[in-house]
C-alpha cells in the first residue's frame, strides 16, 4: 500500500452471470466447516473452517480506557460503526444463510467495545464509501483494512491495530511469475485489485514503469466485490491480483479456490478509521493496548491465523512505513 492514495474508486461493471458464479465459487470456501461452536485450537487455516472459537465476550470494561471518550458518548453508550464486509480473515459472512459477519476485524472491533463499555452499532458500508462517509459525519469510526498513509493522513486519523499490506497471487497452475519485487514485472499483464484501494492507486500511478522501459503497460482491472474478483481470477479475465497480505495467503490455502500466493510487495500498519481531529482517538488506542495488555489480542490473532501481523502497541495516525 505504498505511494499515493485516494478515497475514490470506480466500479466494474460485472454481469449478474457474472455474480452468480462468483457465489458459487465462493462458498465451498466459507461454507466447509461451518456447523456448532466449538473450543480448542480451531483456527483459520487450509481446511476452509469458519473459526467458532469465543474470544471475546470474557472481555472486561477498563474504566480507565473508557473515561477517554467524550462524556456525551459514555452517557449515550453506542458508537455508529462502518464495516466493509469483504472475506477471510478480516470481515465475512460464514455462508449464505449466517448473515451475521465474522473475522479479525470484527472481533477486535466487539473487544474495543467492551473494553470501552459501549455497543458499536455496525453498518456495512462498501470499502470506498467509508472514508468518505467519515469525515461527513455519517459515521464515528470505520473498519475495512485500511492501511495507514501519508496521504491518508491529510484528512483522515488512524489507531492501528494490525500490520498488514500489499501482496500478489495468481491462478494455482500459472507459472508465469514468481515473485513480484518490481511494478514492471507485471508490464503487459492485467491486474486485478478492489475499487478504491491502495492497490489500485499504486498500480495507475506507476503505469509509466513499463512505458520507460519499452514494455506494454499492465492494465488495472477495478472491482467492487470480491467475489467478481476471484472469478475473473479463475476465468482468466486478469492474469493476477493484487490485494491484502492476510486475505490472499487465507484465500490461496484455501484448495477450491486454486490460487497461488506470490509474495509480500509493501507492509502498511492498518488501522481504525477516524475522522480528523476525532475526540474518540486516544479511548480507542488505550482500548487496543489494553486488549494487547490482557492477551485477548494475541487469542483473535491466533483464532484468524494471522499472528504475523501483530503489532507491539497501537499508535495514531503514525507515518507511512516506507
Amino acid at each position: 500500500m505504498r505511494t499515493l492514495i485516494t478515497a475514490s474508486g470506480r466500479r466494474s461493471r460485472v454481469s449478474s452471470a457474472g455474480s452468480v458464479m462468483a457465489a458459487v465459487l465462493l462458498l465451498p470456501l466459507l461454507l466447509a466447516g461451518c456447523g456448532a461452536d466449538t473450543a480448542g485450537d480451531e483456527t483459520a487455516g487450509g481446511t476452509g473452517t469458519a473459526p467458532s472459537r469465543d474470544v471475546v465476550s470474557t472481555v472486561k470494561k477498563s474504566e480507565a480506557a473508557a473515561e477517554l471518550l467524550p462524556a456525551d458518548v459514555r452517557e449515550r453508550g453506542t458508537l455508529r460503526l462502518a464495516s466493509s464486509i469483504g472475506s477471510p480473515p478480516g470481515a465475512y459472512y460464514p455462508s449464505a444463510a449466517n448473515k451475521r459477519p465474522a473475522g479479525q476485524d470484527i472481533d477486535i472491533a466487539d473487544a474495543v467495545g467492551k473494553v470501552l463499555g459501549i455497543e458499536l452499532t455496525r453498518q456495512e458500508a462498501s470499502f470506498e464509501a467509508i472514508l468518505p462517509a467519515l469525515g461527513s459525519g455519517k459515521f464515528d469510526v470505520g473498519t475495512g483494512n485500511f492501511g495507514v498513509t501519508d496521504e491518508r493522513r491529510e484528512t483522515i486519523d488512524f489507531v492501528t491495530y494490525i500490520n498488514d499490506g500489499q501482496g500478489f497471487s495468481v491462478r494455482a497452475d500459472d507459472k508465469s511469475l514468481g515473485k513480484v519485487a518490481r511494478l514492471d514485472q507485471l508490464c503487459g499483464k492485467t491486474v486485478g485489485v478492489g475499487a478504491g484501494t491502495t492497490f489500485e492507486t499504486t498500480l495507475n500511478s506507476n503505469k509509466a514503469v513499463c512505458t520507460d522501459a519499452g514494455e506494454k503497460p499492465y492494465r488495472v482491472n477495478v472491482y467492487s466485490d470480491n467475489g467478481a474478483l476471484l472469478t475473473s481470477l479463475q476465468q482468466n479475465r486478469v492474469d493476477v491480483v493484487m490485494s491484502t497480505i492476510n486475505g490472499l495467503r487465507y484465500q490461496a490455502a484455501q484448495p477450491a479456490a486454486g490460487v497461488r500466493f506470490l509474495n509480500e510487495y509493501h507492509r502498511l500498519d492498518v488501522g481504525f478509521a477516524f475522522k480528523k481531529g476525532s475526540p474518540l482517538l486516544k479511548a480507542f488506542q488505550a482500548a487496543v493496548n489494553e486488549l494487547i495488555k490482557d492477551g485477548t489480542y494475541d487469542r483473535i490473532l491466533d483464532k484468524w491465523g494471522t499472528k504475523d501481523s501483530a503489532v507491539e502497541e497501537s499508535r495514531i495516525s503514525p507515518p507511512e512505513r516506507k
